[in-house]
């Protein structure tokens, strides 16, 4: 999905925030995020794509991963396009190997990649000694 984007914007333009882990975290750094977007002025398509990346991101982070969680939002370049890079970071997996979240309920999860998938133009994971890097592109025109 291509939008516009002011030509003013740095190409060195870069946003990192820690998230802690308390109750309203997520939220509270989707209004970050969709304040920062805004300075950028990033249109409103591609900042709402973008806040729920970061949203899924982020919650994956809360919930499958140790703390802590870092969210950065930069910008790279994409076949040639500018694209808005978000990059959560967390500690790691939280649970052992084989221990199932036998609390979920299956019908809830699994959704968030999907969505990252259907809205950035590519996405990943990265695995570093620090901990482990989930990222997406959103490009815009």
């Amino acid at each position: 999905m291509a939008a516009q984007l002011n030509t003013m914007l740095p190409e060195r333009a870069e946003y990192v925030h820690s998230l802690p882990p308390v109750p309203g975290a997520v939220s509270a750094m989707r209004r970050r995020a969709r304040a920062v977007l805004a300075d950028w002025n990033l249109s409103s398509d591609v900042a709402e794509d973008a806040i729920l990346v970061i949203s899924e991101l982020l919650t994956n982070a809360i919930v499958h991963a140790l703390p802590p969680a870092e969210l950065r939002l930069s910008w790279v370049q994409v076949d040639g396009l500018s694209a808005l890079r978000v990059e959560v970071t967390d500690a790691g997996p939280a649970l052992a190997a084989g221990q199932s979240l036998v609390r979920v309920d299956p019908d809830e999860q699994g959704r968030g990649q999907g969505i990252v998938h259907a809205l950035a133009a590519r996405h990943g994971v990265r695995v570093e000694s620090y901990g482990i890097i989930r990222w997406a592109d959103l490009t815009v025109a």
